[in-house]
């Protein structure tokens, strides 16, 4: 028994990820070619991941989760290899354009403060324009998907409304609107809220006549029809959804932020653009596919957490 479990034990700690970590090690051992001025941030980034997903190897029981941290932390070994190979062992890319992994991690650690403001700044318009948009589309989708007529005429209407992208209604939110806040929130509204409101009524028009029926026999009120009944059942579609929109917020908002924002991570990005600082473009654009990434790893989670009937 003993052997068995230092042999899972073992098997545990042997992934491909840590040969990737030793690979990166190893080829720090290379002379640079090109200008690599903080080699050292790269090290300590790569070192403090390896940490974790050691820590994470012991802690972590099942099976499946374990293998997909490995393979996303393979990922990240095997990307800042060929970053760094491409860049300061080999000079491939041009460092102007393309700096080493370690001057882009400096940079933020740098700018922490600023990103760690411009990201609660984007998360706040997120939120709040996301929010208010399900607040609005999941009972709207469930009053009109309830009228077969009603519901059907809205399909058309939501997929007409829903094909025009957020952003041509910047123009009118600048003149309209009080700030550029406002703007932003406007936007992650209306891309949140189509495909929401969409995946609400779709599911409530397509909801099993049993259900209904059997509710009805009941003699169960329309409200808590609705409510009790109706919204549990299309919850999935709901969230399909809510996912689109989340994913589509993000975008827009990123596009909104670059077009005329004075904060955010679209600003932080577009802004060292404009002076051609291609060391915290880079540094940017990393942070908003962490912070996406994150974000979407919480809601598939809570996702899965309401879900877990369906299992």
């Amino acid at each position: 028994m003993k052997k068995a479990v230092s042999h899972t034990a073992a098997g545990r700690l042997m992934k491909a990820a840590h040969l990737l970590f030793i690979v990166f090690l190893l080829i720090q051992l290379l002379e640079d070619r090109a200008k690599n001025p903080h080699p050292a941030y790269a090290l300590i980034f790569i070192t403090a991941l390896e940490t974790v997903f050691i820590l994470v190897s012991i802690l972590i029981k099942k099976t499946g989760t374990l293998n997909l941290f490995a393979d996303i932390t393979g990922f990240v070994y095997l990307f800042v290899i060929l970053w760094t190979l491409s860049t300061a062992k080999f000079n491939i890319l041009k460092a102007s354009f393309f700096p080493p992994p370690g001057t882009v991690f400096e940079q933020a650690v740098r700018d922490g403060g600023v990103i760690l403001i411009n990201i609660r700044t984007s998360l706040g318009i997120v939120a709040e324009g996301y929010l208010l948009a399900l607040v609005f589309a999941i009972p709207l989708g469930l009053l009109l998907g309830w009228n077969l007529r009603a519901g059907n005429a809205a399909v058309y209407i939501s997929k007409f409304l829903g094909s025009i992208p957020p952003v041509v209604y910047i123009p009118y939110g600048i003149a309209l609107l009080p700030t550029f806040r406002s703007v932003s929130v406007m936007v992650i509204f209306l891309a949140s809220f189509w495909p929401a409101f969409a995946g609400t009524m779709s599911g409530t028009l397509n909801v099993e006549r049993q259900i209904i029926e059997s509710a009805l026999s009941l003699n169960v009120k329309k409200i808590p029809m609705l409510f009790q009944i109706i919204l549990p059942a299309v919850l999935p579609q709901i969230f399909i959804g809510c996912n689109q929109g989340l994913t589509v917020s993000f975008i827009l908002l990123t596009s909104a932020e670059m077009i005329g924002g004075r904060s955010g991570l679209g600003y932080y990005v577009k802004n060292f653009s404009d002076f051609g600082d291609y060391t915290r473009i880079i540094a940017g654009v990393i942070v908003i596919g962490i912070v996406i990434t994150a974000i979407t790893f919480f809601f598939n989670k809570l996702q899965k957490f309401l879900l877990r009937w369906k299992s």
